[in-house]
C-alpha cells in the first residue's frame, strides 16, 4: 500500500511541476519580471514600409492617460490628433534602464537597476551597420569623447543634465569601447534630421519630463519635433515613433504608455488596441529593414496595423 502510495504521490508532483511548467510559458512573469497581458496573444506580422528615415524620441515617466487626460501637452495632443496612438502598449520594468536596452537589444539583460553596467551585444547597432544603413543617437547634454559617466550637466546644447541610464548605445562595449561607434553619440548640438537613418533622440532630465513637469516637456517637444516633420528625410517616407520608457514607475502591470506613431502613411487619428511592448517597437524598425529580430522582439507583435 505504501508503495502505491508513493507512487501516486510522484505521478502527483510530475503532473502539477508540468502544469506549473506550462503556466509559465504561457501565462507566467516573463523575464522582464512582469505577466503577460491577458490580451497579449502574438498575431502575424502585416507588411512594414522600407521607411527611408526612422527616429525614435524616449520620453519618461508618464503614464497613458496621464497624456490623453492633461491640459499642459497642447503640441503632444496635436500629434495624437493627426497621426496614430497605441494604447495598449506596456513599459516592460518599472526601472528606466531596462526599458531603454529592451528597445535598443530586445532584452533587459536581466538589469533591474539604474546604475553602469557594460554588456556585449548584439543590439541594433550592430544590425543597421550589418545592412549597410547608419545610426546615430542624439542625447541632450552628453559631453562626448566616449562618456561613460553615469550623468553631466550643461554643455554646448545648454542647460540640463544627461543620464547614462537613459542612453543604451554607451552600454555596450562593441560601441564604448570603439572611438569610431562611440562618436555616434553626440549633443544635440549635432541635430541633423538627415545625419543618420535611423537617429534615437534622447532629452535630457528636463525635457523629458523626469524632472520637469509635462508642459515644460510638451514646450521641448513643440520646439523640437518639427525639425524632423519639416526634413526632406521624413517628409518623404520618413517616421518618427515617440514613447515613454515607463509609466507610473509603481511596479504594478499593465504600465500603460503613450506611444505615437508618425508618418504620413498613418491614417488621421488612428488608435490601435493591439497589445505591444517595447520589444514591438524594435520589432517594426526590425522589419521594415529586413535587419532579422533580437531575443525578445521576435516574439513581439509589430506596429503594423498602423501602414494600411
Amino acid at each position: 500500500m505504501r508503495g502505491r502510495v508513493s507512487r501516486g504521490i510522484e505521478g502527483l508532483i510530475v503532473i502539477v511541476l508540468m502544469a506549473v511548467g506550462a503556466s509559465l510559458l504561457i501565462g507566467g512573469p516573463t523575464l522582464s519580471g512582469r505577466a503577460p497581458n491577458a490580451s497579449a496573444t502574438v498575431r502575424p506580422a502585416g507588411p512594414i514600409p522600407d521607411f527611408g528615415h526612422i527616429y525614435l524620441l524616449i520620453l519618461e515617466n508618464k503614464g497613458l492617460d496621464q497624456i490623453l487626460t492633461t491640459t499642459k501637452a497642447p503640441y503632444l495632443a496635436s500629434l495624437i490628433g493627426r497621426y496614430g496612438l497605441a494604447t495598449n502598449y506596456d513599459a516592460v520594468w518599472q526601472k528606466s534602464q531596462p526599458n531603454y536596452l529592451a528597445l535598443f537589444s530586445g532584452s533587459t539583460h536581466d538589469i533591474t537597476d539604474d546604475q553602469a553596467h557594460d554588456l556585449a551585444g548584439p543590439d541594433l547597432a550592430d544590425q543597421i551597420d550589418a545592412s549597410g544603413r547608419s545610426w546615430s543617437v542624439f542625447a541632450e547634454n552628453v559631453p562626448g569623447g566616449c562618456f561613460a559617466g553615469l550623468t553631466s550637466s550643461g554643455g554646448p546644447d545648454g542647460q540640463g543634465t544627461y543620464a547614462r541610464k537613459h542612453e543604451p548605445a554607451i552600454s555596450f562595449t562593441d560601441i564604448s569601447r570603439n572611438p569610431g561607434r562611440c562618436a555616434r553619440i553626440m549633443d544635440f548640438t549635432h541635430f541633423d534630421p538627415t545625419a543618420a537613418d535611423f537617429e534615437m533622440i534622447v532629452p535630457n532630465l528636463c525635457d523629458d519630463m523626469h524632472d520637469c513637469s509635462i508642459a515644460d516637456g510638451d514646450a521641448f517637444l513643440a520646439r523640437f519635433v518639427p525639425r524632423i516633420l519639416s526634413s526632406p528625410a521624413w517628409q518623404s517616407g520618413g517616421v518618427l515613433f515617440i514613447t515613454f520608457d515607463e509609466g507610473l514607475g509603481s511596479g504594478t502591470h499593465p504600465d500603460r504608455v503613450a506611444t505615437l506613431v508618425i508618418s504620413s502613411r498613418v491614417p488621421a487619428g488612428f488608435r490601435s488596441t493591439v497589445y505591444h511592448t517595447h520589444y514591438s517597437l524594435l520589432r517594426t524598425v526590425e522589419a521594415a529593414w529586413d535587419l532579422g529580430c533580437l531575443d525578445r522582439s521576435c516574439r513581439a507583435n509589430d506596429l503594423s496595423e498602423f501602414f494600411p
